[in-house]
């Protein structure tokens, strides 16, 4: 194998394309110029695979590496000659430009073949390329070493390496830019002209105006007159302006009076919050296709709008509600929770002010508060627990006779409370239950009694007491809440219990109640006060005091009202003569205080009349008084100082009460009365109502009482003063009523 034609040759052959530029005479190099600055300076402008070669050609010839420069055909030095010399012919055809095409390359290059750097070149000789070859010519003994690769069959659209240039067309070509790009800057500064002076118009135009694209309040004024854009404004904001203006504070919808809140627009100001016309070229042409709110200015007064603000909180806050259930009927409803809050002031006359103008629902801030439970949590229990409970009735079985709880009374019966992960707890009122069962089974309870004192011949006797059996509820309604839950077997036992009495027969037997301590008796009432002296002597006829027990009267008694059997009598009411069920207890009262004033009671709480009653001690009475309702309002206690029990004992007569301690005596009481000192002198009143009692009146005074005690187990002996201030007694005068 010739040695150009080695394996190794052909790996030297598919490296890059390295163009050599060969040496030669000065015009040889001036003619080459032209192609060598056509040569690609890139490696990756070369084809990086071979083309196809045209069939039928010589192998040899196809793959022999060219070298051409300026008409001076030479292999590389040390080449064996092994190639067939070419034909003069094929050496003409090889030589002779293509006449289509002047500025293509001298021959076909494959630009993946390598020029070996090493190789030198003969002196090139003169080659004039634009003279024509007449005809064939022998070719030198130079030529004759070299290999020419075989040509492309059709020319390629892209041609690389040296190439003739045609300089007039290259001139032609230069001048053609020259006259395109001066176009281009002509059309340019046309158009850029014409901007500037459509600039201009604009600037001149619009000046004076409103901006383009600027809104006031979702309506439109861009680009109209200071004038215009307010009528339009007037006409279109205007008529909101004396509606009221709708707000929400959190979960409330609530509405605001803008005249009543000292707001006003302010409408030059408004417009002169739009500014002026912009000068930047790009925010004028924005302005086409986009638009600016430049709200609203408003005149506003701080007081008014300031006080309607604080008087939307009485709408707007309210604490957080907990989610529930409740009934209505026997039918569950579950009422959702809703978080507390509370209008931020400040906040909300801030967004009155900027948006009060604006046709919509002004948002306030408002603070919150959370709640504990979720709807969810709501939901659950109202499924889970309520639902079920209502269901149907339950049964309380008792002893001999049965409470039934239809599911309307159940239903009271259920209180929910918040409970932790948003659900509800569950539980059941006691007392509820009671309510509507108790009735149904009091015949099977037995009331308990304590001992008693009663008074025979004159003494004191004890009164055996009994013991109750009652129904221990708290027992009784443990399993009642998973008995709700059930869908059947819903009934529950009741669980009895023995009710021990109060005052036992032996505890009566050892307080030692045995002789007076102390005793008083008044007289002089009404028959109608007489009546309700007489029901509450035999409410209080054999009360025990305890020892270190505080007897009250109102307490144990309770209300006092015509279901008590008590009836319309006397009183004094604001400093005079009234009348009210229950009058005349006072004249009881005033006979239990000096009874324990007398048998060394503690005294502890009474208070006087206003204005001193002849029939009483000066210095020394009381009075009581309760509501309708039978609260109590004034009242009377003593507290029992012994280690022994103390019985009370009354004696009624249609004309004097009688009052007498039993137990064991301690103490010897003496009391005593000061002058009576600052007198003042009494009111007229004058009255035209009935009944009317005439009356002189009487002076108010002061006056000092003072008890003396003597210990008789110790012979120790203590005063105890009290100074009063009674009222002048006023003078009543009856008149006819009007005509």
């Amino acid at each position: 194998m010739p040695e150009n034609q080695r394996p190794e040759y052909d790996a030297e052959r598919t490296t890059a394309f390295q163009p050599v530029r060969p040496s030669g005479t000065g015009s040889e190099r001036g003619t080459n110029g032209s192609a060598e600055a056509q040569w690609p300076q890139d490696e990756d402008a070369w084809p990086q695979e071979e083309p196809d070669e045209p069939a039928g050609r010589d192998t040899a010839a196809a793959e022999a590496t060219q070298y051409i420069d300026s008409g001076n055909l030479r292999g590389p030095a040390g080449v064996t000659h092994d190639v067939p010399t070419p034909h003069p012919d094929e050496v003409t055809h090889k030589l002779t430009p293509p006449p289509s095409d002047e500025t293509r390359a001298f021959g076909a290059f494959d630009e993946t073949r390598a020029f070996d750097g090493t190789r030198a070149f003969d002196e090139p000789r003169a080659f004039d390329e634009t003279r024509a070859f007449d005809g064939p010519r022998t070719p030198s003994a130079s030529e004759q070493t070299t290999v020419f690769a075989a040509p492309v069959g059709e020319p390629e659209a892209t041609v690389l390496g040296p190439m003739m240039v045609d300089e007039d067309t290259a001139a032609e070509e230069v001048d053609e830019r020259r006259k395109s790009r001066k176009k281009v800057a002509l059309v340019a500064a046309g158009v850029f002209g014409l901007l500037v002076v459509l600039y201009g118009l604009d600037i001149l135009v619009s000046s004076g105006n409103v901006p383009r694209g600027v809104t006031v309040a979702g309506v439109d004024v861009g680009g109209m007159s200071h004038p215009d854009a307010e009528k339009k404004l007037r006409a279109e904001i205007g008529p909101r302006l004396e509606k009221p203006v709708k707000a929400r504070a959190g979960d409330v919808d609530t509405e605001v009076d803008p005249k009543a809140s000292g707001l006003e627009l302010d409408w030059a100001a408004t417009l002169d919050r739009a500014g002026d016309q912009p000068l930047s070229p790009i925010t004028r042409i924005t302005s086409f296709f986009t638009s600016r709110e430049v709200g609203i200015a408003t005149r506003s007064d701080q007081v008014k709008l300031s006080g309607a603000v604080e008087a939307l909180r009485a709408k707007t806050d309210h604490e957080p509600a907990e989610g529930t259930i409740k009934f209505e009927g026997a039918t569950p409803v579950a009422v959702e929770p809703k978080q507390g809050q509370k209008l931020d002031v400040d906040g909300a006359r801030e967004k009155l002010l900027a948006d009060w103008a604006d046709g919509g629902t002004v948002e306030l801030p408002v603070a919150t508060t959370p709640v504990k439970t979720t709807k969810e949590g709501v939901q659950k229990a109202l499924d889970e627990v309520a639902k079920p409970a209502v269901a149907s009735p339950v049964v309380i079985k008792g002893e001999g006779k049965d409470a039934t709880l239809t599911p309307e009374q159940l239903g009271a019966t259920l209180v929910f409370e918040p409970a932790d992960g948003g659900g509800l707890n569950a539980k059941v009122d006691p007392n509820k239950v009671v309510e509507a069962a108790g009735p149904q089974l009091k015949d099977t309870e037995k009331e308990g009694k304590d001992a008693e004192i009663v008074f025979e011949s004159g003494r004191p006797t004890v009164k055996e007491s009994v013991d109750g059996l009652t129904i221990d509820w708290e027992k009784s309604l443990a399993t009642f809440l998973d008995v709700l839950k059930r869908p059947d077997q819903r009934e529950i036992k009741a669980e009895y219990k023995k009710t021990p009495a109060k005052v036992t027969t032996e505890q009566a037997n050892k307080m030692g109640i045995k002789e007076v301590i102390g005793e008083f008796q008044t007289g002089g009432f009404a028959a109608d006060s007489g009546v309700n002296i007489r029901v509450v002597a035999q409410k209080v006829n054999g009360a025990i005091v305890k020892p270190g027990e505080t007897f009250s009267l109102n307490g144990y008694t309770g209300p006092r009202g015509t279901a008590q059997g008590y009836v319309e009598a006397g009183i004094i009411e604001n400093g005079a003569p009234g009348r009210a069920v229950g009058g005349g207890i006072s004249q009881f009262a005033t006979t239990l205080y000096n009874a324990a004033y007398h048998a060394g009671m503690k005294d502890a709480g009474h208070k006087e009349h206003s204005y001193w009653i002849s029939r009483y001690p000066a210095g020394r009475e009381a009075t009581v008084f309760m509501d309708a309702a039978g609260n109590s309002l004034i009242d009377i206690k003593f507290t029992n100082p012994d280690d022994t029990g103390v019985a009370i004992q009354t004696i009624w007569t249609p004309s004097s009460l009688k009052i007498v301690l039993w137990g064991t005596k301690n103490y010897d009481v003496t009391g005593s009365t000061s002058e009576r000192t600052n007198f003042t002198e009494p009111n007229e009143i004058k009255k035209t109502t009935q009944p009317c009692v005439p009356s002189n009146g009487a002076q108010g005074f002061t006056v000092t009482d003072t008890r003396t005690i003597t210990d008789r187990r110790t012979g120790q002996t203590r005063s105890e003063s009290r100074t009063v201030r009674y009222d002048p007694s006023p003078k009543i005068v009856c008149e006819a009523p009007p005509a």
